[in-house]
């Protein structure tokens, strides 16, 4: 059971990569209220392949009750978040989900199309930071991934409080949003990341994947009573 969530019957976690998903299974041990799935890289593959297991899930009666996506990320420095600390979003951003324009970047939600952002539940956010001593702040989904120090900046500029960068959390957030709306449920979505680099210039040789996929066993382990 986690511990730090125990009002959650059946979790679903969503990784993207078949490594991400075995970090996770190394802490939750194979635990029957978890099902861990590597869901592909990408707001879109990670939508997908929510939708399919909650769906799946919920036509044979045991439906989910807590959506988690995770995964490693980029970490903003600029914020202190260095490489293996652990991240939770309290916001779930798409952040390159818009339009280019003369006055600057326009999300979907600006442009009246949509929403750009999920907001996790406020306690068990809280609950799990504690139980992890991980940071909290704007978890930013983008479909590419930042290289370099001016698109960084840039993401800052709009998002003063994020604290990592990854690919999936607003898809599978979107996944469970759409389907908690059809069948008239709470689902809450979380967003749990461990850092293996700096976003920014991309430099792949200060890359520590290794380490982040350990914190990343770390942080579930201490979720799991």
């Amino acid at each position: 059971m986690l511990s730090a969530l125990s009002a959650y019957r059946r979790v679903l976690v969503v990784a993207a990569v078949p490594a991400e998903r075995e970090a996770v299974l190394a802490a939750t041990g194979g635990a029957p209220q978890f099902d861990v799935l590597a869901g592909g890289v990408g707001p879109a593959a990670a939508a997908a392949a929510t939708a399919t297991a909650l769906v799946t899930a919920a036509e044979r009666a045991h439906p989910y009750d807590l959506v988690v996506a995770t995964g490693i990320a980029g970490g903003f420095a600029a914020h202190g978040v260095q490489i293996g600390d652990t991240v939770l979003a309290d916001r779930i951003v798409a952040a390159d989900l818009g339009a280019r324009t003369p006055d600057g970047f326009a999300s979907v939600a600006e442009l009246g199309f949509g929403t750009a952002e999920h907001t996790p539940p406020p306690h068990p956010v809280r609950a799990a930071a504690e139980a992890t001593g991980a940071r909290t702040g704007a978890v930013l989904s983008v479909s590419t991934v930042t290289g370099t120090r001016e698109r960084a900046e840039e993401l800052l500029a709009r998002h003063p409080d994020a604290a990592a960068e990854a690919m999936e959390g607003f898809g599978v957030a979107q996944a469970a949003a759409a389907h908690a709306a059809a069948r008239g449920i709470a689902l809450p979505v979380l967003e749990l990341r461990t850092v293996s680099n700096a976003v920014g210039p991309r430099d792949r040789a200060a890359w520590r994947i290794p380490d982040a996929l350990a914190a990343l066993t770390a942080a579930f382990g201490k979720l799991v009573a």
